[in-house]
């Protein structure tokens, strides 16, 4: 297979379509080899519109989902990054190769997140929550952003969230991710 004009395809068929037009965030998504970050059996379909179950509880959102936060969150090289997800290293690949200083947390209690390496510019809780926990947005730098799939009412949003002061959240659009372990909601009592 031709990974690299499937590379090429994805950015023209998939990415721009969907409003990803930062010029940094195209340049490393059509350099970044996708297929490298899923197993052998499921690389003929890395660069499928799609979540792709990668096995073991492990699934890597569709490209247009991470293009799309990547333009709006719009991480510059310098800056210091904390991908959180049960496959965070090909979102980790793709701000390496944009120039940011990454962290990737894809094991224990991930809604708790990596205080220790904070304060982050940007975190990319990489997959769907129902809720942003207070313990990861306090590892966002003052005017950090974070970025992920926020599910309302069972529909999932892109949103992105910056810390000035308070924390706030803008909806961009529907988008598709796997949930995230961790992130749940509190079950309230209804009658």
């Amino acid at each position: 297979m031709d990974y690299a004009k499937a590379r090429r395809v994805m950015v023209d068929s998939q990415l721009r379509p969907q409003a990803v037009t930062d010029p940094l965030v195209v340049a490393a998504m059509a350099a970044v080899p996708r297929e490298q970050f899923v197993p052998e059996a499921v690389q003929p379909v890395a660069y499928m519109d799609r979540i792709l179950d990668l096995g073991g509880g492990k699934a890597l959102s569709p490209p247009a989902t991470l293009g799309r936060m990547l333009t709006e969150l719009g991480p510059r090289s310098g800056e210091r990054a904390l991908v959180v997800g049960t496959a965070p290293a090909y979102a980790a690949a793709v701000l390496a190769a944009m120039g940011v200083d990454v962290v990737t947390l894809s094991e224990g209690d991930l809604a708790q997140g990596l205080a220790g390496g904070g304060p982050y510019d940007v975190i990319i809780l990489d997959g769907a929550v129902e809720v942003i926990p207070d313990t990861i947005i306090a590892q966002l730098r003052e005017g950090g952003r974070l970025g992920t799939c926020l599910i309302e009412n069972g529909v999932q949003r892109l949103v992105i969230g910056r810390r000035a002061g308070a924390f706030g959240t803008k909806s961009i659009a529907d988008a598709a991710a796997a949930r995230l372990p961790g992130f749940d909601r509190p079950r309230a009592f209804v009658f």
